[in-house]
């Protein structure tokens, strides 16, 4: 690995503890790659989202972009420890209507689902989601689905299968 890659890994496992899926791929430009990995780790670790809401948008924008190995992962992790149940989780993959008991569960998935079909979010809604997940939350959301287009359409780039083990990188 050339050393400025070999950087860019090493930052990566200080910060994430590993370097999954698009993370690999975004090693090829490792000034990049490098700017990029603190916001994956924020949702990791200090995100105003609780995993469910993470996982709440991270299958919807998957599903949106279609993108095999995200999909395929996010449904995994989503199931994972109780996160969300099964049959929500196919609802999002599949998009398919469902909803959620927890209000702010059923906001995350509301803002997400308008913005991801590219409409309007209505001032309704707008007031809900503030009062319940705040401005940082609604932040959090949109970065969040930007985050998940960024990294589908790089494993779509790439032709990353579903049950990918390892790249190249």
């Amino acid at each position: 690995m050339p050393s400025d890659m070999k950087d860019a890994y090493d930052f990566t496992m200080k910060l994430r503890g590993l370097v999954p899926g698009p993370h690999k791929i975004w090693l090829a430009n490792p000034t990049l790659s490098k700017t990029i990995v603190p916001t994956g780790y924020y949702y990791q670790k200090e995100s105003s989202l609780t995993k469910a809401e993470i996982e709440i948008t991270t299958n919807l924008i998957n599903a949106r972009w279609r993108a095999a190995y995200s999909n395929y992962e996010h449904e995994k992790i989503a199931e994972k420890d109780g996160h969300l149940p099964a049959g929500q989780v196919e609802a999002l993959i599949a998009g398919l209507p469902t909803s959620f008991d927890d209000a702010r569960q059923q906001i995350v998935y509301e803002l997400a689902s308008t913005l991801a079909a590219q409409r309007v979010v209505p001032t309704g809604m707008f007031q809900r989601a503030e009062s319940l997940i705040g401005d940082k939350g609604i932040v959090d959301v949109t970065v969040l689905m930007g985050w998940f287009t960024m990294v589908s359409l790089t494993l779509m780039a790439f032709d990353v299968p579903s049950n990918a083990v390892g790249l190249r990188q």
